[in-house]
């Protein structure tokens, strides 16, 4: 009985784990590269380091390597709490950063953000969206967050 409840599990852990190595969920900051690009947000003082991980998928010819999709994920991420509609469960860094920074997020901005959330999903283009579909049970809410967060920058 064990086996046949934990042996599967395992090994969809491990197919999970190895589909996209850094990752520990589906969240925007739920990796290496997202928790990366955060360290230089907080050594910023305005929306540069936003702006520059958007244009880094935008200025990807043809295929968007994930490290660049997940740092804009959490670009974008950002633009929506200054907007003022936030995750859930932001990183304290990034609340922190948001609480403190007064900056006007205009509807160029905004609109760079949800382009760039497209770009990310595709599966022709983007890595992440590739190593995402090859963890199916995981997809569908990576799939919902990103979604939800192209919402919340209408």
């Amino acid at each position: 009985m064990f086996a046949r409840i934990v042996l599967p599990l395992a090994s969809l852990l491990v197919f999970s784990a190895a589909a996209f190595a850094g990752g520990w969920d589906t969240g925007p900051f739920d990796n290496d590269d997202a928790l990366d690009w955060v360290w230089e947000l907080t050594e910023s003082d305005d929306l540069s380091v936003i702006d520059a991980a958007l244009d880094g998928v935008l200025a990807s010819r043809g295929y968007i390597e994930a490290p660049t999709a997940s740092m804009a994920v959490a670009a974008a991420e950002v633009l929506a709490a200054l907007a003022g509609s936030p995750a859930d469960g932001l990183p304290d860094e990034v609340s922190s950063w948001v609480d403190a920074h007064d900056l006007e997020v205009n509807a160029n901005m905004t609109a760079k953000a949800r382009k760039v959330i497209e770009l990310v999903m595709d599966d022709e283009s983007s890595e992440l969206a590739q190593l995402w579909g090859d963890a199916p049970p995981l997809a569908s809410a990576w799939r919902a967050s990103l979604e939800n967060l192209a919402e919340r920058l209408e």
